[in-house]
């Protein structure tokens, strides 16, 4: 079971954008950022291959202008 957190960098004035966006996914918790244009999500799957999608969908997101692993965890 893959956990992982990752701080998503907008585009300008994109961060409404990549919120409805976010938050259309599953297994994965959304926190924007109230004053700058980050936002943090916290990623829980049930294997590697899910996690691999669901990362791969966050790297096509409209909006996103970098994304970076904070932490990764796996209960194997």
């Amino acid at each position: 079971m893959p956990i992982k957190s990752y701080i998503l960098h907008c585009e300008y004035q994109n961060k409404n954008i990549l919120l409805n966006e976010l938050q259309k996914l599953t297994n994965c918790e959304v926190i924007p950022a109230q004053n700058h244009e980050v936002i943090v999500v916290v990623t829980d799957t049930d294997s590697e291959e899910t996690d691999t999608e669901l990362y791969n969908q966050l790297l096509e997101m409209k909006g996103l202008k970098h994304l970076s692993l904070v932490s990764g965890f796996d209960a194997k």
